[in-house]
């Protein structure tokens, strides 16, 4: 249906008869104003039972909004932090942040969704044209305002006062203190914990594709394997973050190509193995090229040379990354033999 088809007496009344006008170009001005468009009725407009379904609809969402509100308190109060779920085809997962965004993305989504549908299904749609003004105040205006500042400053004797205007700003310096404080209730303080990962003397080193142990002669020249610590299973309370420290990479190498004497020393037939995560921001680093031995950090590009310690030859990250000095156990297998000697990762307040 379209306004064509309904009485004229039925639609409702235009607020801008000007709308649609054009100004013709003249001397005094050389461009003509194309004016604006004839303004064409919605079906909301001429139509009360589609402007109530689009109320309905509005309503809905906001409704929905309030739920998925409500979901996200009891989410945040009752699930436990530690708990891990299985979500396809994202795979495990923290349950308490899955279900906290997810209902705090449903809450805003549908508030932002509901407001556009109420604003162009059952708002004005009639576009008004109106002269700029000057931005500038008026002279005495702006005069008046510098006045009653001068002669506020004057009456509060903030000049003369030194004992309170100091102690004023001593207060209103101190005061987000209070807020800074605060902080120290978002979780405990880290310690010692960034320094150590789950790697030991005797951890054997586990394909994170097949959760099976890792023979030297299953990495061949050329190939990237990801490992981790044999023992860490996905359904562990504490796999994401004990993963996001001890998560390996592992290189083998023509032990002629290694540059790096420790890096050659802590090898193993050429099996070298380094953090995965990235000493810039943390990311987990993925892109080999066998050629060169380089690794890159998808994130922000840095690049580390596998064949000279790790070393950074381009990017924002800050120092190579650090090596697990690894050899066999009595069964062939790869095993550490100890943990990282420096903090995996980017630097922080406890490095050195």
């Amino acid at each position: 249906m379209s306004s064509q088809d309904i009485p004229e007496e039925n639609l409702p009344a235009e607020q801008d008869h000007a709308h649609g006008a054009v100004v013709v170009a003249d001397e005094e001005n050389p461009f003509a104003d194309p004016g604006l468009p004839p303004h064409e009725h919605r079906i909301q407009d001429i139509d009360e039972r589609a402007a109530r379904r689009s109320e309905r609809m509005v309503a809905l969402l906001f409704t929905i909004s309030m739920l998925a509100t409500v979901g996200f308190i009891v989410s945040y109060v009752t699930i436990p932090h530690d708990k891990n779920i299985f979500v396809f085809p994202i795979g495990h997962v923290s349950a308490l942040n899955f279900a906290l965004g997810l209902t705090l993305g449903v809450a805003l989504f549908c508030i932002g969704a509901g407001a556009v549908h109420w604003a162009r299904t059952l708002m004005s749609d009639v576009e008004v044209a109106d002269d700029r003004h000057a931005i500038a105040a008026a002279p005495e205006v702006r005069a008046k305002v510098h006045a009653d500042f001068r002669q506020g400053a004057k009456e509060s004797a903030l000049g003369r006062r030194k004992l309170i205007r100091n102690t004023m700003f001593g207060a209103l310096a101190l005061v987000p203190l209070s807020g800074v404080m605060l902080l120290r209730d978002l979780g405990p303080l880290p310690g010692t914990s960034l320094r150590h990962t789950l790697w030991a003397k005797g951890k054997r080193l586990v394909n994170m594709n097949t959760n099976q142990p890792l023979r030297p002669e299953d990495i061949a020249v050329g190939s990237l394997t990801f490992a981790k610590p044999d023992g860490l299973e996905e359904t562990d309370e504490e796999f994401q973050n004990e993963l996001g420290k001890a998560a390996l990479m592992i290189v083998r190498l023509q032990p002629d190509n290694i540059k790096d004497k420790r890096e050659l020393d802590w090898s193993h037939e050429g099996v070298v193995a380094f953090s995965k995560i990235c000493t810039h921001v943390g990311c987990p680093i993925s892109l080999y090229e066998q050629q060169t031995h380089h690794v890159l950090c998808p994130c922000h590009q840095s690049t580390f040379d596998l064949s000279d310690g790790a070393r950074v030859i381009f990017g924002p990250a800050g120092h190579a990354l650090p090596q697990l000095r690894i050899g066999v156990d009595s069964e062939g297998y790869l095993q550490a033999l100890g943990d990282f000697e420096e903090p995996v990762g980017p630097a922080f307040w406890e490095r050195g």
